[in-house]
Parts: structure tokens; sequence; C-alpha cells
């Protein structure tokens, strides 16, 4: 049977991917901060060492609570560094994925358009954007797909939790309304489902039409 680990799988996005990956009879393993905590290098590699192999991998995980450059201290700076950043390449370095497998990165939309209240996440996600566009050229070499998905505003508690007005927010939306959860899961199902290798080392923007870059 094809295996699965999706990282935050237990809510949000990850719970909606991993809910998806099911209805294909996927064996999931949908992994929750109390089984991996990304910020902690000790805990990844305690992860590591029983699920050191899989077919599907998703690389998920929240990010900080808003604050302002002046008052981040340099805990959050190690915290996130490892959260957002050196615990996917540690993950990566250490995990075994099928040949012909896929590995979904589940970034933000601040990959592209950097946000002032959102400064550690803009930095590291974009980091990382960075070492997983290289590692996709690596992956092609044996059919696995390197897929980015950066979500715009997506209805998760985290997306309620940074929004002091979600109502009013929607209404300033192209679509007005929030992303569901569910669709993500669903592009992730389809691409999976109807073997769809090509589209590979891209970065996937599912935000409603709400940016303003064009690449």
């Amino acid at each position: 049977m094809t295996r699965a680990i999706v990282l935050g799988g237990s809510r949000g996005i990850g719970k909606a991917i991993s809910d998806s990956l099911r209805t294909m009879q996927v064996e999931v393993f949908a992994a929750s901060k109390e089984d991996i905590d990304t910020s902690d290098l000790n805990s990844v590699k305690e992860f590591l060492e029983e699920h050191d192999k899989t077919d599907i991998l998703v690389l998920n995980t929240g990010g900080p609570d808003p604050k302002p450059f002046s008052t981040i201290t340099e805990k959050d700076w190690n915290t996130y560094h490892n959260q957002l950043f050196l615990g996917f390449c540690t993950i990566l370095q250490k995990i075994e994925i099928s040949d012909g497998g896929y590995i979904f990165l589940i970034s933000s939309s601040v990959i592209k358009e950097p946000n002032a209240k959102l400064i550690i996440s803009s930095a590291y996600r974009a980091a990382f954007t960075e070492v997983f566009k290289i590692l996709s050229k690596e992956y092609a070499q044996r059919n696995i797909n390197c897929i980015n998905i950066a979500p715009g505003p997506i209805d998760t508690e985290r997306t309620q939790e940074l929004i002091e007005d979600v109502k009013e927010f929607e209404m300033t939306l192209p679509m007005k309304r929030l992303g569901k959860p569910e669709e993500i899961g669903n592009f992730v199902k389809a691409i999976i489902e109807n073997d769809i290798k090509y589209l590979t080392g891209v970065t996937i923007n599912f935000d409603g039409a709400n940016s303003n870059y064009v690449f």
C-alpha cells in the first residue's frame, strides 16, 4: 500500500490533505506536534528513527505570531529557524522517498509577497523554498515530484487567530471568501490520482487571485 507522512496532519490544511489521501486508500500517518516538533531538532531526529521511508511526504507546519521586527528576540529567530527551515532540511536529508513518489511543501504566500507583520515566516519560508527548488532537480532524476503550495487566505484556525474581523476581511478578497482547506487537499489528491508527473519544481499560488505578483 502507498504510504504518506503528513506533518501538521491533525488540523487545518494538513488534516484536509490527510483526509483526501485516505479516500485513495493511502496509508496516512497524520503527524501532530506531539509526534514531531520541527522547532526541536531532537524531536525531528527521534521521529525519523521510526519514520525513515515514505512514498508521499507533506512538509507542513504552523508559523509564528505577528511581531514587529524590533520586538523579535534571539529565541524567536532560533525557534523558527529550526521550525521553518532546519527541521525540514534535516527531514529531507534523512528520510527516503520512494522512486516515483511525491513531496509537497505547504509554504505561504509570504514567500512571494513578504509581510511586515510576519517577517520571521517571510524570511525562513522563502529560504527553504530556495532549498526545495534546488533539490527538485535531484529528485526529478528519480521521478519524484516536488510541489510547493503557497496558500493565501485559507479558512483555518491560524487565519482566525491572525485576522481580527474575518467577515470584513473576506469582503476585501477577489472571491469574497477564504479558501477552503479541502480545496488544497483535493488538489494534492488530483496530482497523485491522475499521475501528473511533469509538474515539478514549481510553486502553486493558492490564493484566489488575491496576490499582485505575476511569477
